[in-house]
């Protein structure tokens, strides 16, 4: 497949070019520890001196922290997998919580310069150049056999010290890396229980869907008496992967970015995307598509679905899990599509969805170290720990003990996701009150999908995609990958590419919104002079900063 032959270019390009790429001397670092195999004590190694020299003292290092958690999460010093491993690396942390604003709160700290220790979920990688000399280096740390786990994450997936190393051979903030999830973020539901009752086939077009839409607007589908509560599609924010049903091969997009035959394009001034606008405006016109959907906010969005009682409210969306997406009441009544042809004759190998394995596996500067941090060899050894194996999928799941209760160890070398102790709390929720959650430091190695049973919510997400595996299997060996998340761009060409997409996205959210909601807006004699103004605004450097940058990342990984 394409993803591992990408992978292999990575590993190839960094053994050769490791100066330029900043992953050259990984190589003979922790090798014995790279993958901490030896998990039975959560804090392994690096955890044992530390604690062994704050027992000499008689007293545990004190460091401070900074998380920026999600509403849903409970207070971390609540959380018994952190206080064990705290114990085990004999660190005492004193934490400060944010769950809001915390994008206005970092520009006043980090300007500041007094930041605590160690930044979890805190930073992104232009903090690091906006803010020279506030962080602390960590490749020297990595280098020196300091972080293990760290070094061991980087010889599985060179890709990701690529990320992380800025032009000149430094690593502020370290990625995360999860095996565990799906390739693609969105799945196209339908409600069944409503084709079923109409007497309807199942849309294997978007033309048929355009007919079984009709349907659920005149026909009372959910049977209540009422022909005007129905809402036959919704959708949240712009629906990207039916974009790509009409032939952009979205692997990986960003802010509409994609490569096709090695050039870096933009969908938002692609042909294909006139066709999806043409073919959404006249949805919309009809009544087929909730008429809030440019306003409404994503709360609106889900209740919307979960419906009333028994009672669905809409026909066809887009969601992550149909148990997020449509609660307990209604969830059974909905069943995953395909990628659907735009119409009968239109060719299968030209129909794409949105594929963002990239995305949804990694995540860049999850941590990063305070360079006026007094110890920082008990810092450098807590943060190491986190990329642990017994220790990652805590940090991810929740904690694995008789506390939290949100993992099992099998006991034989095997791990299974249990549901919430609540039964009242779905295992979302449960996952994101009780641990660190997504976008924190962890690495899940690819071996753990062979060793974690999931919970009942991801074991779903996964289920859900199978319709979707052809097209994404076919993706996979056809599209050139667009690797987004591991191009780097020096200080000015971010600065440019920040700017222009600010005017870029003004035109395009606003010409897009406009298209959609007005039937009297004629897109096909719009277009020429859309597209131009696009282009003038930004497009235009913005597209040759990307090709270069993308050309310099194809050089170095050669």
């Amino acid at each position: 497949m394409i993803r591992k032959k990408w992978l292999a270019l990575l590993l190839a390009g960094c053994m050769a070019a490791g100066v330029l790429a900043g992953c050259g001397n990984s190589q003979g670092v922790g090798k014995d520890t790279a993958a901490s195999s030896d998990t039975s004590d959560q804090g392994g190694q690096s955890g044992e001196k530390a604690e062994k020299e704050s027992a000499s003292t008689g007293e545990k290092v004190k460091l401070t922290a900074l998380i920026s958690k999600h509403s849903l999460t409970k207070d971390v010093n609540e959380m018994e997998w952190l206080n064990i491993l705290e114990e085990e690396n004999g660190v005492d942390i004193e934490w400060q919580q944010i769950t809001a604003d915390w994008d206005q709160k970092k520009s006043v700290m980090f300007a500041g310069g007094d930041i605590p220790d160690i930044l979890f979920k805190a930073t992104a990688t232009t903090d690091f150049a906006t803010y020279n000399g506030l962080f602390e280096n960590l490749a020297p740390y990595i280098e020196a056999g300091d972080m293990p786990n760290v070094a061991g994450m980087f010889e599985d997936h060179p890709e990701l010290r690529t990320l992380c190393t800025d032009e000149n051979g430094a690593i502020y903030g370290l990625p995360n890396y999860r095996s565990l999830w799906p390739r693609t973020n969105r799945v196209l539901y339908i409600n069944k229980t409503w084709v079923d009752a109409l007497g309807l086939q199942m849309p294997s077009t978007m033309d048929e869907l355009h007919e079984v839409l009709l349907a659920f607007r005149d026909k009372d589908p959910n049977g209540n008496g009422d022909t005007t509560d129905e809402i036959p599609l919704d959708f949240n924010g712009f629906p990207s992967f039916l974009l790509g049903c009409f032939g952009v091969p979205l692997m990986n997009e960003s802010d509409g970015y994609y490569v096709e035959d090695g050039t870096v394009k933009n969908f938002r001034v692609d042909e294909n995307y006139k066709e999806f606008m043409i073919w959404l405006q006249e949805l919309y016109g009809e009544g087929l598509i909730n008429e809030e959907v440019i306003t409404q906010d994503y709360s609106k969005f889900q209740s919307l679905a979960r419906g009333e009682g028994t009672t669905a409210k809409v026909g066809v969306t887009l969601g992550w899990e149909s148990g997020d997406r449509f609660g307990t009441e209604v969830a059974d009544q909905y069943v995953p599509l395909p990628a659907l042809k735009p119409h009968a004759d239109s060719d299968e190998n030209e129909v794409y969805w949105g594929y963002y394995y990239d995305n949804n596996s990694v995540n860049a500067a999850t941590v990063a170290l305070s360079a006026n941090c007094k110890n920082m060899e008990a810092a450098v050894s807590f943060i190491d720990d986190f990329y642990a194996e017994e220790i990652g999928i805590q940090v991810l799941f929740g904690g694995m003990n008789e506390v939290d209760n949100c993992i099992q160890d099998n006991g034989d070398g095997t791990y299974t996701v249990l549901p919430p102790a609540d039964s009242s709390i779905d295992p979302g929720t449960w996952k994101w009150t009780n641990s660190f959650a997504d976008y924190s430091p962890y690495y899940i190695a690819d071996d753990m999908k062979d060793k974690l049973t999931m919970g009942e919510d991801m074991a779903r997400v996964l289920a859900e995609r199978e319709p979707l595996d052809p097209t994404l299997d076919l993706m996979e060996e056809k599209c050139d990958t667009y690797p987004a998340k591991f191009i780097n761009y020096t200080t000015d060409e971010n600065a440019d590419l920040a700017m222009n997409q600010s005017n870029i996205n003004n035109i395009v959210d606003q010409t897009y919104a406009a298209w959609l909601t007005d039937s009297t807006r004629n897109i096909e004699e719009e277009w020429d002079a859309y597209v131009k103004s696009v282009y003038d605004i930004g497009l235009a450097q913005n597209l040759e900063i990307r090709q270069t940058a993308y050309e310099r990342y194809l050089e170095a990984t050669k």
